[in-house]
C-alpha cells in the first residue's frame, strides 16, 4: 500500500513515541496525544511574596526639629589700649586660657605714678591748711565770745574754712583721677576665656582710638552659645520648652564624632521679616571645649516629649493619591491600612489614625505587594 512505507518509519522513531502513538486506520496514520494537558502540567501554586517587617509600638516620642548653627562666644572682648604707652610687659601665651583678674600687659606706667605722688602732697597740704583754719575760727569764736575779736574776724575764719574743704575735695577727685588712670596702665582679663594671638609685643607703643591696634581678643568659650534659626511657626514650641525639662538641644560639630547636649537660653525678641525665622541660642557647659567659636554644627531641638505615641519605622509608611498607608502582616498575608501621619523622629513616623500599635508593619518589599496577597515574613532585629 501507498501508505505502508510512512507507518513503517512513523514506528522506527522512538522518541516520539513520548509525545504521540500512531495507529493505521483505513491505510492512513492517526496521531493522537499520549498524555493529557492535565497530567503534563504541575498545579498551579499561589503566589507568595517574602517580605521584612518591623513593629508598631506605644512609647515616648519625642518631637525634634533638626536644622544648622554656628557656634558663638557667650562674651567676646577686645582689649584696646585707652593710653598711650610702650609696652613693658606682655603675661600671657598666645591662645592661651585666661581668668578674670588675670594681668596680661602692663604699660610704661612712670610717669602717671609721679603725678599720683604730686596729687597726693597736694591733698596733704590742703588737709593741712584746713585744720589751720578750722583752728582759727575755734579761736575767733572764743575771742568774739568776750568781745576781744570782732565779728568780722569770725565770719572771715569761717570763710577760710568753707573754702578750703571745697579745695580739698578737688584735690581729692583730681587724685582719684589719676589712679583711674594708672589703672589703665596694667591690663586685665575681664572674662574667663581663651585669647588670642598678642597684638602688641613689649617694646611697642600703645596707641590710643577705634582704630588702634588691640593687645588682644578674649572669647568666653565654656560656656557658649550655638545659635540657630527656626521657623516661627514653632514659636509657641520654643516658647514653652524654655520651661520644660524633657527639652534639649544637641549639637554635633561638623568634623567631630562627639555631640554636647544643652538648653534653649535665649529666644530673639522679633521674628525676621524676610526668612520668617526667630534666632535661637542653645547654651552649653562645654567644658572640654567640644565647640569653637565660628564652627558650624548640626543642631537637633527637642522641643517636647509626646507620652504614648504610635510609632512605626519610617519605611514601612508609603503614599499614593489617597494618601499614606502602610501593609499590616496578619494570617499569613498582607493587608492594606490607610493611616495618618504625624512627626518623624529617630527612624520612626508617628501615627495619628489607623493603628493601635501591636500590628506587624511591612518594611521591604512594598512594591510586590497588593491586598490579601499571602506573604513570606522575615522580621527585622529592631522588630524582634
Amino acid at each position: 500500500m501507498r501508505h505502508t512505507g510512512l507507518v513503517g518509519a512513523n514506528v522506527h522513531i522512538d522518541h516520539f513515541r513520548f509525545f504521540f502513538c500512531g495507529a493505521l486506520v483505513a491505510g492512513s496514520v492517526v496521531l493522537a496525544p499520549s498524555l493529557t494537558m492535565a497530567q503534563s502540567a504541575p498545579a498551579a501554586q499561589e503566589r507568595v511574596v517574602s517580605v521584612v517587617t518591623g513593629q508598631a509600638k506605644v512609647g515616648p516620642l519625642p518631637v525634634v526639629y533638626d536644622t544648622v548653627g554656628n557656634v558663638q562666644p557667650v562674651s567676646s572682648v577686645t582689649l584696646r589700649p585707652r593710653v598711650e604707652a610702650q609696652v613693658v610687659d606682655v603675661n600671657f601665651a598666645d591662645g592661651a586660657v585666661v581668668h578674670a583678674g588675670d594681668v596680661l600687659v602692663r604699660l610704661d606706667q612712670r610717669l602717671i605714678e609721679a603725678q599720683v605722688r604730686q596729687a597726693e602732697a597736694t591733698v596733704a597740704r590742703t588737709i593741712a591748711q584746713l585744720e589751720q583754719a578750722q583752728r582759727d575760727v575755734a579761736r575767733n569764736e572764743a575771742l568774739a565770745a568776750n568781745e576781744f575779736a570782732s565779728k568780722v574776724n569770725l565770719e572771715n575764719s569761717k570763710t577760710q574754712v568753707a573754702s578750703l574743704t571745697a579745695q580739698l575735695a578737688a584735690d581729692r577727685a583730681a587724685l582719684d583721677s589719676l589712679r583711674v588712670q594708672l589703672s589703665y596702665y596694667t591690663i586685665i582679663a575681664p572674662v574667663d576665656g581663651r585669647v588670642g594671638v598678642a597684638g602688641l609685643k613689649v617694646g611697642n607703643i600703645a596707641k590710643t582710638g577705634d582704630g588702634s591696634v588691640p593687645f588682644a581678643v578674649i572669647n568666653q568659650i565654656a560656656p557658649i552659645y550655638v545659635a540657630f534659626n527656626v521657623p516661627q511657626q514653632l514659636l509657641p514650641d520654643l516658647r514653652a520648652a524654655v520651661n520644660d525639662p524633657k527639652s534639649k538641644v544637641q549639637a554635633l560639630a561638623q568634623g567631630s564624632a562627639d555631640g554636647v547636649t544643652g538648653r534653649i537660653s535665649v529666644i530673639d525678641n522679633a521674628v525676621d521679616l524676610a526668612s520668617g525665622t526667630v534666632t535661637v541660642r542653645a547654651t552649653f557647659e562645654n567644658k572640654n571645649e567640644e565647640l569653637w567659636p565660628g564652627v558650624l554644627c548640626n543642631v537637633r531641638v527637642t522641643l517636647k516629649v509626646k507620652d504614648n505615641a504610635i510609632t512605626v519605622p519610617r519605611e514601612a509608611v508609603r503614599t499614593n493619591q489617597k494618601g499614606s498607608f502602610v501593609f499590616t502582616v496578619e494570617g499569613g498575608a498582607a493587608h492594606v491600612v490607610p493611616v495618618k501621619v504625624g512627626q518623624m523622629a529617630d527612624g520612626r513616623t508617628e501615627i495619628l489614625d489607623g493603628l493601635k500599635g501591636t500590628e506587624t508593619v511591612v518594611v521591604d518589599g512594598q512594591i510586590q505587594l497588593v491586598d490579601g496577597v499571602k506573604v513570606d515574613a522575615k522580621a527585622t532585629a529592631g522588630a524582634q
